[in-house]
């Protein structure tokens, strides 16, 4: 009986020791699954000779690529508590994540020492390893430890209901969340994926998504799950991926739809051969239709699918005979999975009324780490609900409408507006702020900049205050997160209670963004 995560690896290499498991794209490196068990075997105890504990909490700081694999695999098996980080956030925001779980060691690779330097010296007793050799650091790298390991199973810790990940999501509050996954809702989840989304053994998946996104973690995942190839890109380049797809023989993928318009616009499609790809997952954000309807045009199948960190990933997807036909829709809910759109009292809406989207299971995180309050917030009567509002069809096909949150979904990333409004209201020119979304023909939506100033300083040098503006950003906040505009009104509207009237800004601020 699988209780650890890690023994998705355990038993898929047993039962297909000789498959290809992983494809690194940087590097070249393939493995076997018994290639990758056993290596994976080696960190798991290369960590535990470094002093890792079973529930302690472990930073990994990495790229896409084969050794993320190898120790987030690891970090199951011995039973530590593998903290996904963001290498796109600032050193102040990986601070507050790594503190607030009390982070004792970081993980990290060697093209984000820029990131792991100043996290050293900020957090006391913070130990820093390099996951691969370079330069003076080469022989205290964990692959360098690992190479004098041996490849036989570490002793398995943690379980069921054990915290084995963390990921941090924010609210609307701008205060990251640690949403705490455990061995079960891993298993679980996959169970149901895999009984629901078309994949077959020994087909070949391409991961775009970071890895310490949900999007690239759950297809991970389901891979090893389901015994397929994991071809991993590093980063995204539409040239790249489709010259991925023509010589990796790739079946399906995971994206966002910002990823899915650069690549369909790209040059690189119609030159290489992409007769291999049947469908690709879309998330994190709508799916225009017009999307869907030229990949169809190509005979490529978009699936809208639909979830968050909290879920573990997709809850809701089109399968394949409805992909057109409901052109959309984010479809129904995985097999064995609960989901339910409903109103203001938690009883169900009928077709075409406007709900909000719950769900219940054991696919769902733990809570949230340390935080109660936010954790009993999110839990009612034993459903999560995701804030998002959604209408079901006659049929029971599930359409996502709008958010009930503020959040920005901008190429596959969150972006939350308090986040942005507190790094702005800073300047002492900003007497105050509000963020909210506008389109992007790029990303899908960027986040712009509502700004009510000392009228003295916008008065004196417009250009000078909005550059002083991007600069603060720069400082406290991840580049994707950076408005993409500033507009400046004489003040905000807001409500008797003193809340902003977003809906009136947006109304107001319609146009489109780079």
């Amino acid at each position: 009986m699988l209780i650890n995560a890690g023994q998705l690896l355990i038993e898929r290499a047993k039962t297909s020791p000789g498959l290809d498991a992983v494809v690194d794209a940087e590097t070249g490196l393939r493995l076997t699954f018994s290639e990758l068990n056993g290596s994976t075997n080696q960190v798991a105890h290369a960590l535990v000779s470094l002093g890792v504990q079973p529930g302690e909490r472990v930073g990994v700081l990495m790229s896409n690529g084969v050794a993320y694999v190898q120790v987030y695999f690891a970090l199951l098996k011995i039973g530590a508590i593998a903290v996904l980080l963001n290498w796109r956030l600032t050193v102040e925001e990986l601070s507050a994540q790594i503190e607030d779980s009390q982070t004792g060691m970081l993980l990290y690779s060697i093209d984000h020492h820029a990131l792991a330097e100043p996290l050293k010296c900020r957090i006391p007793g913070l130990a820093i390893i390099p996951s691969t050799r370079h330069g003076a650091e080469a022989s205290a790298a964990l692959d360098a430890v690992a190479a004098s390991m041996p490849n036989s199973e570490p002793p398995i810790s943690g379980q069921g209901d054990d915290v084995s990940f963390l990921i941090y999501t924010s609210g609307t509050t701008g205060k990251p969340k640690g949403a705490m996954h455990t061995h079960g809702s891993t298993i679980n989840w996959s169970q149901c994926a895999l009984a629901t989304v078309e994949m077959r053994l020994a087909d070949r998946g391409l991961i775009l998504a970071p890895l310490f996104h949900v999007g690239g973690l759950a297809l991970l995942i389901n891979y090893i799950h389901r015994g397929c190839t994991s071809v991993i890109a590093k980063a995204f380049d539409a040239e790249q991926i489709w010259q991925l797809i023509e010589s990796e023989r790739i079946n399906h993928s995971f994206a966002v739809p910002a990823m899915m318009s650069l690549m369909y616009r790209h040059p690189s499609r119609a030159s290489c051969n992409h007769a291999s790809l049947r469908w690709i997952m879309v998330g994190a954000a709508p799916l225009p239709v017009s999307i869907i309807e030229e990949y169809a045009g190509i005979g490529i199948d978009l699936h809208q699918v639909y979830g968050s960190t909290e879920t573990h990933g997709g809850i809701c997807i089109i399968e394949p005979q409805y992909a057109r036909s409901k052109a959309g829709s984010t479809g129904k809910a995985y097999f064995g999975l609960e989901v339910r759109v409903v109103d203001s009292e938690g009883r169900d809406v009928e077709p075409g009324i406007p709900g909000e989207v719950i769900t219940r299971g054991p696919h769902l995180i733990r809570g949230y780490w340390n935080q109660k309050e936010a954790t009993e917030k999110a839990f009612k009567d034993g459903w999560f609900y995701l804030g998002d509002i959604a209408v079901i069809d006659k049929d029971g096909f599930i359409y996502i409408k709008d958010r009930s949150k503020d959040v920005i979904i901008s190429g596959g990333e969150n972006i939350y507006p308090a986040e942005i409004e507190s790094a702005l209201i800073r300047h002492p020119a900003v007497l105050d702020v509000a963020v909210i979304a506008q389109r992007s023909e790029r990303w899908g939506e960027s986040p712009l900049a509502v700004v009510v100033a000392d009228p003295e300083v916008l008065a004196a040098d417009v250009e000078v205050l909005k550059q002083e503006i991007l600069d603060l950003c720069r400082l406290h906040l991840a580049r994707y997160k950076h408005p993409r505009a500033i507009e400046f009104v004489e003040a905000l509207p807001r409500n008797p209670t003193g809340k902003v009237l977003k809906h009136l800004l947006r109304e107001r601020f319609t146009q489109s963004l780079s």
